[in-house]
């Protein structure tokens, strides 16, 4: 074989230029924060989307962390009524603060743009497959409950090509967002993804 030596110089230079893998420890510990409140993400699109949502993050929140404690509020609505405040303000961040025992609370918006249909109708078949095109944006912050002071935010857009969705009155399109992981789950998870960079590890090559 003439080409073994060849081959082997290749490889070593391959090896070389990739170097060694190091890990990046997440650039926020959560454990650090005690517990942390979380209230449920609002959206404007109906169903289960809003908790879909917010269950994600808070799973890949915590992906790569130590143990976090992380107490779900419920909705925005519900937590606003429980401590008779009309809207989320400093005040109700405190009162909601004390209501939990959190110093810490996390909350999200969701916004998902109308949708843009693709319907692909195929020739011999009577059902045709009708999806959308939807460019959506994820905004998340960490606030602190005492003052209601801003702690850490991000936010992420997306667009992703997704399925399951129906005709309303002949002309309108809706999702199936009764059942968002199947109609939304590569949208949600890529702008999860990107949101909870700054509690997952990284990697760099040395």
């Amino acid at each position: 074989m003439k080409n073994g030596p060849m081959l082997a110089a290749l490889l070593v230079v391959a090896v070389s230029a990739c170097g060694t893998r190091v890990m990046i420890p997440p650039r926020i510990d959560l454990t650090e924060y005690q517990v942390v409140g979380v209230l449920e993400f609002t959206t404007a699109s109906e169903g289960e989307l809003g908790p879909f949502v917010t269950r994600r993050f808070m799973e890949l929140a915590r992906q790569d962390q130590g143990i976090v404690r992380m107490a779900d509020l419920g909705s925005v609505a519900q937590a606003l009524e429980a401590v008779e405040r009309p809207r989320l303000d400093p005040a109700a961040i405190k009162a909601l603060g004390a209501r939990h025992d959190v110093r810490t609370l996390i909350t999200g918006t969701l916004e998902v743009s109308d949708v843009r249909p693709v319907i692909q109708i195929t020739p011999g078949i009577v059902s045709s497959g009708i999806a959308a095109d939807v460019d959506a944006t994820l905004a998340v912050q960490m606030v602190e409950a005492e003052t209601g002071a801003s702690l850490w935010s991000s936010s992420a857009r997306a667009t992703r090509r997704v399925g399951h969705v129906r005709i309303l009155g002949g002309r309108e399109f809706a999702f199936d967002a009764a059942n968002p992981d199947r109609a939304y789950a590569d949208l949600v998870e890529a702008l999860v993804f990107q949101v909870t960079r700054d509690f997952r590890v990284s990697w760099v090559r040395q």
